[in-house]
């Protein structure tokens, strides 16, 4: 398949999740289904499917920033890099929706992290977690039942 309609399929299916996470949080299907786990699934599949048939077949792999950038030379593996970036951000930012939910963080302060979750990972993550440790005044993110040796499933 071409790889120019993956990569706009993939960014479409993120787009969805992030979408169905800013403005419709509180539906239940978003932050525990569709951003999590269908979407995810789904960009893993095409990852997975990317890397079977591709990786092995260019030069380049992981073991230094030249080998990366030789793999990447290979449209297939970089838009493998992209889709893994999709699932893996879609996945903490619908984390961060579910765990603010959990705890009472209000919805208009989740909501720019969520953006920078999508724009640049790992720094709307961070946002996040200092937003989450000036409301709870603590560091750190295991849930109270966690740090109280009780769980339950749910």
């Amino acid at each position: 398949m071409n790889p120019d309609l993956l990569f706009k399929l993939a960014n479409n299916a993120a787009l969805i999740g992030w979408i169905s996470l800013v403005f419709l949080p509180r539906w239940r299907w978003s932050a525990r289904l569709i951003a999590p786990v269908l979407i995810p699934a789904l960009l893993a599949a095409l990852y997975s499917f990317l890397v079977m048939t591709q990786f092995g077949h260019s030069p380049g792999g992981f073991s230094s920033l030249m080998s990366v950038t030789l793999l990447f030379q290979n449209q297939s593996m970089l838009l493998a890099g992209w889709v893994h970036y999709l699932a893996f951000d879609l996945f903490v930012g619908s984390w961060e929706v579910r765990d603010a939910q959990r705890i009472g963080i209000a919805h208009y302060l989740v909501a720019p992290c969520l953006a920078m979750t999508f724009l640049f990972g790992p720094a709307g993550w961070l946002l996040y977690v200092l937003i989450r440790s000036l409301a709870r005044r603590t560091v750190g993110i295991e849930n109270e039942a966690a740090a109280r040796g009780t769980y339950s499933v749910t």
